[in-house]
């Protein structure tokens, strides 16, 4: 009986060689089974969306057109809308109101610790906007670069041009209220519409220099003429030092906002950018960021 077993055996082996040979002798190519697909990774954030940036298309969608309060990822459209002003002149100076320090005292809000009557660059404004999220330096650009005659003019001014730049964008689920995402009911974006945002402003060099920056200190001019050296403004996005690769872009966070986060990557000659809004927590939105970008990077 076991002779009879191993015979059978080797019959069925035989066969295969055969039919193997036949296959070889035929031409015929050997197709190796395809490679499974990364497993659909389970975020806790309410909304997600990630995008091949070379070519727009969409590598992961979670809600991606559900509108959510966005927190300071608001504030990648200020410096988008800042690095588009024609002739942008990044070392002209901008001078620190006290009504800046009291928006920040009145709001409780992220602060880059601007002393009023310094004299502060505008490139310095923009790693004060986008490192320690400084709605003080979000303040003052809108203020600079807002058109009228009083500061609440110039500051509607300003906002207005973040609403016409997402228009330009074809966004059709953004809405700013606000120069730093502390908004008055009416400041809302979505996944989709915060990548389209971020792979946009990522074209500009200056941008992508900032959001990659962890730290950075800069040196403004006091009222009596000296040299102030402020303490290292550190990037919030702590991605940059816990995921190989990551380039940007920015952290957001509020009551109703949750945690968010809008980050992009690059490995292996390519990138991916995404957004995560209304996660539970800062260590949880970098968790969500990286499931998505790992799973981002084997699709592509």
């Amino acid at each position: 009986m076991k002779i009879g077993i191993q015979g059978i055996r080797f019959r069925r082996a035989a066969g295969v060689v055969v039919t193997t040979g036949a296959v070889l002798a035929s031409g015929a190519l050997y197709a190796a089974p395809a490679q499974a697909a990364a497993p659909v990774p389970s975020v806790v954030a309410k909304g997600g969306f990630v995008i091949n940036n070379a070519n727009g298309k969409t590598l992961y969608t979670k809600l991606g057109d559900t509108r959510r309060a966005t927190g300071s990822t608001t504030k990648i459209m200020t410096a988008k809308v800042v690095l588009a002003q024609k002739n942008l002149n990044l070392n002209a100076t901008v001078t620190i109101q006290k009504a800046y320090s009291d928006y920040i005292v009145s709001k409780n809000a992220s602060s880059a610790r601007l002393i009023v009557g310094d004299k502060v660059t505008v490139r310095q404004l923009l790693y004060g906007l986008m490192l320690p999220s400084g709605c003080d330096a979000a303040y003052a650009l809108a203020d600079k670069f807002g058109t009228g005659s009083t500061r609440s003019a110039r500051v509607k001014s300003f906002i207005s041009k973040m609403n016409a730049d997402a228009k330009k964008l074809g966004l059709k689920n953004t809405h700013f209220d606000s120069f730093d995402g502390i908004g008055n009911g009416s400041n809302y974006s979505t996944p989709r519409d915060l990548t389209k945002i971020a792979g946009s402003a990522m074209k500009n060099a200056t941008f992508r220099a900032i959001v990659k920056t962890k730290k950075y200190t800069a040196k403004t001019k006091t009222k009596t003429g000296g040299t102030r050296t402020m303490a290292p403004w550190v990037n919030t996005n702590t991605l940059l030092s816990s995921y190989s690769g990551t380039i940007g872009v920015k952290t957001g966070s509020g009551p109703t906002a949750k945690y968010c986060l809008v980050f992009a990557a690059t490995r292996n000659g390519k990138t991916v950018v995404g957004t995560v809004l209304a996660s539970s927590s800062a260590a949880q939105r970098e968790k969500d960021a990286k499931a998505l970008m790992n799973y981002a990077f084997s699709k592509i």
